[in-house]
């Protein structure tokens, strides 16, 4: 007898894909398999991923994907000031993980490398620098003098840094609804904008350090 197959799409792949790496705690060694144990048509997961590493990547900027959507569901959000918008980002972000903390925990805690040196959150390291530059290239549009502008490569990169700062913080953050978390993102985010209207942030050279070494002075 011929097992029947599921209805499938993007969505509810990836939805099939992390409940599975959940439930068997290992990703699966093929797409064959991974299809074949949840009745999915191989050749349609083909339609939407190349590759479970593809799928894994999708994953990750769907998450981003999902963060954008409900930040502008605020009429109010354009009219924020940058500082504002990264606030609203993160807070959003975060949430979104939550959402889906036990896949992403199992991602962490199974990293054969540290989470920014894996290629499944490389094209979300390129939205989050991508809007972190976008904001940047707003407000020095607005700005006349090219002293006061600030740089929006270093900017991005700071602001990638900081989300894996957070992540790793939120990933052992125990306290009720994550409070700490939130306060971790509201004192990072003022103590970045601080730097940045106070010091040429060029002459950090390390970025990561000093993150690591300010956001709880």
């Amino acid at each position: 007898m011929a097992v029947k197959t599921k209805k499938t799409s993007k969505e509810s792949i990836m939805s099939l894909y992390m409940d599975y790496v959940l439930e068997h705690e290992k990703v699966p060694k093929s797409v064959y398999k991974f299809c074949k144990d949840n009745a999915i048509v191989e050749s349609d997961f083909y339609l939407y991923f190349g590759s479970i590493g593809a799928l894994q990547k999708s994953i990750w900027t769907t998450f981003f994907d999902n963060t954008i959507k409900v930040i502008h569901k605020n009429k109010e959000y354009g009219e924020f000031a940058n500082r504002d918008k990264m606030l609203t980002f993160l807070f959003t972000f975060f949430e979104v993980l939550t959402l889906n903390r036990s896949y992403v925990l199992f991602v962490m805690d199974n990293a054969p490398s540290p989470l920014k040196n894996m290629m499944q959150v490389k094209e979300l390291r390129k939205k989050v620098k991508d809007f972190a530059k976008d904001l940047i290239d707003k407000g020095n549009a607005s700005k006349s003098s090219k002293l006061t502008k600030h740089n929006p490569q270093l900017f991005s990169e700071g602001a990638w840094l900081q989300v894996l700062f957070l992540m790793n913080f939120w990933r052992t953050d125990d306290s009720p609804g994550f409070e700490k978390t939130d306060v971790a993102i509201e004192k990072s985010v003022n103590t970045i904008f601080d730097v940045f209207d106070n010091t040429p942030l060029e002459n950090i050279l390390d970025f990561g350090k000093f993150l690591y070494k300010e956001t709880f002075a």
